[in-house]
């Protein structure tokens, strides 16, 4: 799944969608007003012929989050404050709404992380609070609501950054929890999330030298094919986090990222920054792929999981108007919100 630089697609991109691409990040560098985004989001389409990822982030907030004149919801912070999943289902909702309108299909949301350590440059306003039975209630709302809205939902960044404090577009970060630890803290909002069914969850690029002193969680076969798919029994797809953070890229080159994360259990990798990565990343994939590297009945397994996640998400909706992101009644719902929190 691949970011690009530029307001309209590539040929090489529209190649890479044609050949078989799971699907397209797109951030703000990518459009520039909300009929742009439509525009867009309808030539990637267009492009791949077939059901295709599209996703963006908005979790609210300001770090994460769509500006003018996308509605400015309130943060998963303020929202676990306030600790009502039917607002926070109602909010999310209404996000995918916004959504839905300008063609994206999937929300990098809810964020399941904990704000344990405050001075976390991760977790910081950005997290539903550190009460993981809490984060569960209002994450499972939240994914409740994307999914009414007809968008898909990716719950992040399993297994959580627990009490790290390195922020690993910059670095590896280091988590000492053992199990224990884990099972009954950190892994509770994933587990709620996946026994409510989110269809996809996102791996984080963090260290977890009590499970697996070797490689990062987004690489170890232990967290991935050992926690989460048999002790928390997810089912849908796992999605590597950008593999050109600097958790990662640091150590590993795109080829060698690439064909680990697989080997691993994940079923998509993304490659959302840096252009130059991305042929490489493929190439040693489909070498890999002709050596039989990878296990053949977990690699058709993974592609029937994409393959149904991309349906899902292109289940067929009505247009909606481009006048629903930033509407009065949106807005309205947002200030609602804020006026809870004073």
């Amino acid at each position: 799944m691949l970011g690009f630089d530029g307001q309209s697609l590539s040929a090489e991109l529209a190649d890479y969608l044609a050949e078989g691409l799971a699907g397209v990040v797109i951030y703000p560098r990518n459009f520039a007003g909300v009929e742009r985004l439509r525009e867009l989001t309808s030539e990637i389409r267009r492009a791949a012929g077939r059901p295709v990822l599209i996703g963006i982030d908005q979790e609210g907030g300001t770090r994460f989050a769509l500006g003018e004149p996308f509605t400015a919801w309130p943060s998963a912070a303020e929202l676990g404050r306030i600790g009502d999943p039917a607002l926070t289902e109602q909010v999310a909702r209404a996000m995918a709404v916004e959504l839905r309108a300008v063609g994206c299909n999937l929300n990098f949301a809810p964020m399941l992380d904990l704000h344990v350590n405050h001075d976390s440059p991760v977790t910081k306003d950005r997290s539903f609070g550190a009460d993981p039975h809490r984060v569960a209630r209002m994450g499972v709302a939240f994914d409740r609501g994307l999914r009414a809205g007809r968008v898909l939902s990716c719950a992040k960044h399993f297994p959580g950054h627990g009490d790290a404090v390195v922020d690993p577009h910059l670095d590896l970060p280091v988590f000492m929890g053992t199990m224990e630890r884990l099972m009954s803290t950190e892994l509770v909002p994933f587990a709620a999330a996946a026994a409510a069914g989110v269809p996809l969850i996102m791996t984080a690029h963090i260290l977890l030298p009590q499970i697996d002193a070797a490689n990062p969680a987004s690489l170890s076969r232990i967290v991935l094919d050992g926690i989460l798919r048999r002790r928390i029994e997810f089912t849908g797809v796992i999605l590597a986090d950008d593999l050109g953070m600097g958790a990662i890229a640091k150590k590993y080159g795109p080829d060698e990222a690439a064909v680990r994360t697989l080997r691993a259990g994940t079923d998509i990798a993304m490659l959302c920054h840096d252009w130059s990565a991305v042929a490489p990343a493929i190439a040693a994939v489909r070498k890999a792929h002709r050596e039989e590297v990878f296990e053949k009945e977990e690699w058709i397994a993974s592609f029937d999981r994409i393959e149904c996640v991309c349906a899902l998400g292109e289940l067929p909706t009505p247009d909606l108007p481009l006048e629903l992101p930033g509407c009065a009644e949106f807005r309205a719902l947002a200030a609602g919100v804020r006026a809870r929190l004073v």
